[in-house]
């Protein structure tokens, strides 16, 4: 059987591409087709060159620089692989990797992180953080998002089965896609962390500084509360607004290695978490280290995090609940504990995924 797998892009290395590996792992003689790659992000994924197909978007001037600017090209880009000469196709996307063009003797299985933020949940947003609510390029940009949603819901019926990556998720694809989809978490290496008790008197969230991600829920919040500590670890475009509303009790890190992020969180009270995420890794992270997670109940997080037992979950995305959250995790920051924590973690590692995932493939190969 000939198996190629596709997946949107391999530029950073972030939950996506962890589980490209994990898939190719499964299926290591698959070949691998991507819009743009680049060679550092592939060694890191011990994805060897040879094995990969790039689009003709890889060819145009500093591509992996500015392929999100892109965008308008992608799906014509996807559509120009020729797969005809395999059997299996597995699609890992959360853009347009699941449009490739199939056909009737071939079996598509698409992995889906989510379908496209920017052109569905999020595209008010988009619109409103990127200044793109008025004047001409707001206009081509709106144009080019309704073909976009056109072109992605023509693409649904390439796809045989889809997998979500979470609950959530798969309550999205059925509100958008109309189709029914198993569940498969994603796979967290939680044998990169370790369980540590030893505690130490600050709060800690992990995350790019982008605005659905709600920091700035998080930073009005400590502001309000100046005898608590608070450090921010990740960059992005909201950086320098953050910064300057924040007081003297919330410290920003911006990026940091891997072992840095790994000490904070062994270290933190509680990780903080206000977006509404499709899954959320940095939270199953933080309690593979038996440190409790506070987050928003909505999305991912309430597939995580056990409310009262591994953290708390708050119902309303404001400042006053996540207070209201932080003085709860206080009042009873002695009745959780930490082997319990790390244990609910163990639950989304890698072998699981890999099982699941293989189960599921093979599964369907035998009643196609």
């Amino acid at each position: 059987m000939k198996i190629a797998l596709i997946h949107d892009w391999i530029i950073d290395i972030g939950g996506s591409e962890k589980a490209l590996k994990e898939i190719y792992s499964i299926f290591p003689s698959a070949d691998i087709y991507t819009l743009l790659f680049k060679e550092e992000s592939l060694r890191e994924l011990s994805i060897q060159k040879n094995k990969v197909n790039a689009s003709f978007i890889q060819k145009f001037p500093k591509s992996r620089e500015i392929y999100r600017n892109l965008l308008p090209f992608f799906p014509l880009a996807i559509e120009q692989f020729d797969l005809s000469e395999y059997d299996l196709i597995i699609s890992s996307s959360h853009a347009v990797a699941k449009g490739v063009l199939t056909n009737s003797k071939q079996l598509h299985i698409s992995y889906c992180y989510t379908p496209i933020r920017y052109a569905w949940d999020l595209y008010h947003q988009y619109l409103k953080n990127s200044n793109l609510n008025r004047g001409l390029r707001g206009l081509l940009i709106k144009i080019f998002l309704h073909y976009l949603r056109i072109w992605d819901v023509s693409t649904v019926n390439r796809v045989d089965k889809f997998i979500a990556i979470s609950r959530y998720i798969s309550k999205r694809i059925k509100k958008i896609y109309n189709r029914n989809s198993a569940v498969i978490y994603p796979p967290v290496d939680i044998d990169k962390f370790e369980l540590y008790e030893k505690k130490e008197n600050f709060y800690l969230t992990v995350s790019r500084l982008v605005p659905y991600k709600r920091i700035d829920i998080l930073i009005e919040a400590f502001n309000k509360m100046p005898n608590r500590k608070l450090i921010v670890i990740g960059h992005g475009p909201d950086m320098k607004k953050l910064k300057k509303i924040a007081r003297s009790n919330i410290e920003f890190l911006g990026y940091q290695p891997f072992h840095v992020v790994k000490e904070y969180l062994k270290k933190a009270k509680a990780f903080l978490f206000a977006g509404e995420e499709d899954f959320g890794i940095a939270l199953v992270e933080a309690q593979a280290c038996g440190t409790p997670v506070i987050a928003y109940s909505q999305g991912g997080a309430s597939e995580i995090v056990i409310d009262k037992k591994t953290g708390i979950l708050f119902k309303e995305q404001t400042v006053n609940s996540l207070i209201e959250a932080i003085k709860d995790f206080e009042k009873n920051e002695d009745s959780f504990d930490f082997s319990v924590i790390r244990k609910n973690s163990i639950r989304f590692n890698k072998e699981r995924f890999r099982k699941e995932f293989k189960n599921f493939v093979f599964s369907v190969i035998e009643n196609v």
